[in-house]
């Protein structure tokens, strides 16, 4: 008996079509991981390693500043570059899956490194992650907030100072470079962020007592010499 073997469309089985889920959806998931990405913070996951918790030495803040004044040079690098990776990382999937999200994903990662869920809600201020978001974003703009931190860095010393400022110049790039009305709006509220999270730096600022780097006031130590 010679067997027929079944014709291809015979084994053909349908099965239904998946839907994709719909945007908004996908929108929320990547700012849902965004914050939780920055919920990871650098100080605080080297700091186990460590066996040490930054927010108990220093100013009490789990950024990259009282980790290099806590723990010095190396480890404050390694903060840095978890915490700048954190930000680029989240936004670079929002952008891959949804890319309308992209910005609020941005502000969702900052939200993670100030108030992270995995460390009880008591985290850095938002810079580092926000860098890392724009260099993914907007990296022209990091470029010249970079020069600016910098400058105001050397002539005073005060980090939260410079950081204010840099993050405080957003708004006018984004005019300068007609970037658009929602990207303006963000900046805007990136600053605000910013601002917020060093009001106590401001504050100490404004009442003279602000702990700076003198090492790095180059601008004083050269007039100083002269």
């Amino acid at each position: 008996m010679r067997i027929i073997p079944p014709s291809r469309s015979s084994l053909d089985v349908s099965f239904p079509m998946l839907a994709s889920p719909p945007p908004v959806l996908v929108g929320l998931l990547m700012v849902l991981l965004a914050y939780l990405l920055g919920s990871m913070s650098g100080s605080l996951l080297l700091g186990r390693l460590r066996g040490v918790d930054v927010r108990k030495l220093g100013s009490g803040n789990a950024g990259g500043t009282n980790a290099f004044r806590t723990q010095g040079a190396r480890f404050a690098l390694g903060v840095v570059a978890i915490d700048l990776g954190k930000g680029a990382f989240a936004a670079w999937l929002a952008l891959r899956f949804a890319p309308a999200w992209a910005w609020p994903a941005l502000l969702a990662v900052m939200a993670g490194h100030v108030w992270p869920v995995w460390h009880g809600f008591r985290g850095g201020k938002g810079a580092a992650a926000a860098v890392g978001a724009l260099l993914v974003l907007w990296p022209q703009a990091v470029g010249v907030m970079l020069i600016l931190w910098l400058l105001v860095l050397i002539a005073t010393g005060y980090v939260g100072l410079a950081t204010v400022l840099a993050a405080a110049s957003l708004p006018g790039w984004a005019g300068w470079w007609r970037a658009g009305l929602p990207v303006l709006g963000y900046c805007i509220v990136i600053a605000l962020f910013i601002a917020f999270t060093h009001r106590a730096n401001l504050q100490r600022l404004w009442q003279g007592n602000e702990l700076r780097f003198e090492r790095v006031r180059l601008l004083h130590r050269w007039f100083a010499r002269s």
